[in-house]
């Protein structure tokens, strides 16, 4: 036990550090705070969270839109390919899309392309085919029905695209008549 002339009062002890705060015990001053303040942290981190993700899909969605112009425009130019390199005066068009990866009507190999490409959207080898009158194939598209973000200001060769509402109307055609 501490003798009693070494001990001072709680209102001496405030007076000679006055820049320490004293809780008196069972008084409810300062509780809470931490808890709000962690609170409207958690709020906006979920708000810059759910703007960062916003940003990422756009982001990747407008990516997904460019690879499936350059790989549409492949396709594209491997048919008119196709059709140009013809064997006599008749224009002839691949019946499946397997004949633009090895063109069959010459003694060696003739390729159109390396590889069907996989739709960027639906991350499958499956497009949608146009047939012509004799099942040939005409051009291709997607098999996706999202909406895109790019409405306007394609190339000249995809200017159709413009005001199309899903990927599966943007159709990439041969450009040989």
């Amino acid at each position: 036990m501490i003798p009693a002339q070494f001990t001072l009062p709680r209102h001496e002890i405030r007076s000679i550090l006055p820049f320490r705060r004293w809780r008196v015990p069972g008084s409810r001053d300062g509780r809470g705070f931490t808890y709000i303040g962690l609170l409207v942290m958690v709020a906006i981190m979920g708000i810059v969270l759910a703007a960062s993700g916003e940003i990422w899909y756009t982001a990747q969605k407008r990516e997904k839109e460019v690879e499936l112009l350059f790989i549409g425009n492949q396709f594209r130019l491997a048919l008119t390919q196709f059709s140009k390199h013809t064997p006599g005066s008749s224009r002839r068009y691949p019946v499946t899309l397997e004949e633009l990866l090895a063109d069959s009507r010459y003694p060696g190999v003739q390729r159109y392309l390396r590889k069907i490409y996989p739709d960027p959207f639906t991350r499958k080898p499956e497009w949608g085919l146009v047939a012509g009158a004799n099942g040939e194939i005409l051009g291709v598209h997607s098999l996706s029905d999202e909406e895109p973000l790019k409405k306007s200001n394609f190339k000249l060769v995809d200017r159709d695209f413009e005001g199309k509402t899903k990927y599966s109307e943007w159709v990439f055609m041969s450009t040989v008549k």
